[in-house]
């Protein structure tokens, strides 16, 4: 019973099923043609032997049927139990043959001049054969002058149409039974990946997504679902490994700080100390606060990035969120509740004045090329302001001597590019594909103190922006980051 219902099992059924009722019509449309055929070829056969009969008859006589009782070539209809009756104006029967007789009385009205033939079939009383009759008028100089039926049996007729029957009634079941196993076969073939996707999904869990189909690549329905299967397999797998690897960095980052404060604590109480050195305690304390605070923050922002892409990915299809170039940017459906129309370059002004005063310090000189037009974007300016300052901290943070420059310009009606680029220590070839992974620190000389989340957070904005930010750099000469914006203006 619980095969009955598989797909598999009501597809076959609803084959046969099909079948089956197309072949009942079709065997009823095929019963009742033949039997209108070869009653025709019967009422043909009677109306040109009455035709004959009374063109073989005297003038003025009704009917002869020598010629029937005789004739060799009236055998068949003789042993088809041809019968004939005549009768005169009066209603009177004048003539009979064969073995059927009794047949109903025409009409008065049928001896009225000019009167059509008239077919019927009745059962005969003594055989019970079906018995085909046909009335026409015996006419002679336009006049009347009486009535022929002639009559045949239709057991001819009748055994062909039985074996006509029975064949159809058994044929007709079992050609639905062959279509219905080979329905049957051809949706197990057909469903057999469906099975394997099936058990290959009893086999995934959330410690174990590396189960894959692997069918051969079809363009069909099926193969389409499997490619789909293996691509959010493929999904799945790669958004719980780096779940799991940003817990553990999270989990590494943050034992550091409170790994510090638990010593400075238990140092600072292990015996009565002076005043300054109280003070000296709750300094560092402070400093790992802060920078347990700054990687919260940043965890925080991440965590809260990833929630909104995923959201973003339901309600809105479609968002591609690393641009490779201008047209590969796509403006989202609809836009978070926070974005607002900005100028761009009124937020990068108030950036760079902002982080003037650190550049001052190490003696770096600023150069600011943005124009003040066409730099119009919706977006998150407070995001977008973070964006910057990273950007802008790390170029002052690794330039010990020369400039940064910042400039931007409108790329194209829907995109627009940022570039800052400094005379720093630059970045190793072998560190650029990583940087913006979270928790990435490259060599010791760019490790000043710092969470390692900077530029990852810096990325996820621009991604959430409709953009996405690139890197060149050489080694002891310059670093270059560009970063890209969907304007989001219709």
């Amino acid at each position: 019973m619980k095969r009955l219902k598989t797909l598999r099992a009501r597809f076959a059924m609803w084959t046969a099923g099909l079948l089956l009722l197309a072949l009942i019509l079709y065997s009823i449309f095929v019963y009742a043609s033949m039997s209108r055929s070869l009653t025709t070829v019967v009422d043909d056969t009677l109306r040109s032997v009455a035709a004959q009969i009374i063109a073989d008859s005297g003038h003025g006589e009704l009917v002869s049927i020598d010629d029937v009782a005789q004739e060799p070539e009236y055998e068949q209809l003789r042993d088809r139990g041809f019968s004939m009756e005549a009768w005169d104006l009066n209603g009177r029967l004048v003539e009979s043959y064969g073995p059927y007789g009794g047949f109903p009385t025409p009409s008065a009205d049928f001896y009225a001049p000019f009167q059509s033939g008239q077919f019927m079939t009745i059962e005969d009383d003594e055989s019970h054969d079906p018995v085909r009759i046909y009335s026409v008028q015996i006419v002679d100089r336009n006049e009347v002058l009486g009535v022929l039926q002639v009559a045949q049996n239709l057991n001819n007729i009748q055994s062909t149409l039985n074996l006509l029957l029975i064949t159809l009634l058994i044929g007709g079941p079992l050609v639905a039974a062959a279509a219905g196993a080979g329905g049957y076969f051809l949706a197990g073939r057909a469903l057999a990946p469906i099975k394997q996707i099936t058990e290959t999904a009893r086999q995934v869990s959330t410690q174990s997504l590396s189960a894959r189909l692997n069918l051969p690549a079809s363009e069909d329905e099926v193969g389409r679902l499997a490619a789909t299967f293996d691509s959010m397999l493929t999904r799945l797998d790669n958004g719980f490994r780096r779940e799991q690897q940003f817990t553990a960095d999270a989990s590494h980052e943050l034992r550091t700080p409170l790994s510090a404060m638990q010593t400075i604590i238990d140092g600072t109480l292990a015996r009565r100390r002076a005043p300054a050195e109280y003070e000296q305690a709750l300094a560092d304390l402070a400093q790992e606060t802060k920078h347990m605070r700054t990687l919260t923050e940043g965890l925080l922002h991440l965590a809260r990035a990833d929630a909104t892409e995923q959201t973003r990915s339901v309600s809105n299809g479609v968002y591609r969120m690393q641009a490779q170039a201008e047209s590969d940017v796509e403006i989202p459906a609809h836009h978070p509740a926070t974005f607002e129309e900005l100028n761009l370059a009124l937020l990068l002004q108030d950036v760079v004045d902002s982080m003037q005063s650190l550049a001052d310090e190490k003696g770096l000189q600023i150069v600011y090329h943005v124009p003040t037009e066409h730099l119009l974007l919706l977006g998150d300016g407070d995001d977008l302001i973070r964006l910057f300052i990273n950007l802008l901290d790390n170029a002052i943070k690794y330039t010990t001597h020369g400039s940064i420059t910042v400039t931007a310009q409108a790329s194209s009606e829907k995109l627009l590019v940022v570039t800052i680029r400094d005379t720093g220590i630059g970045i190793a070839q072998q560190h650029i594909p990583h940087i913006f992974s979270r928790f990435y620190r490259v060599d010791s000389s760019r490790s000043e103190a710092g969470s390692g989340l900077g530029l990852a957070i810096a990325q996820s904005i621009a991604e959430a922006h409709g953009g996405a930010i690139s890197v060149e750099s050489e080694q002891g000469k310059f670093t270059t980051f560009q970063v890209r914006l969907a304007t989001n203006l219709s």
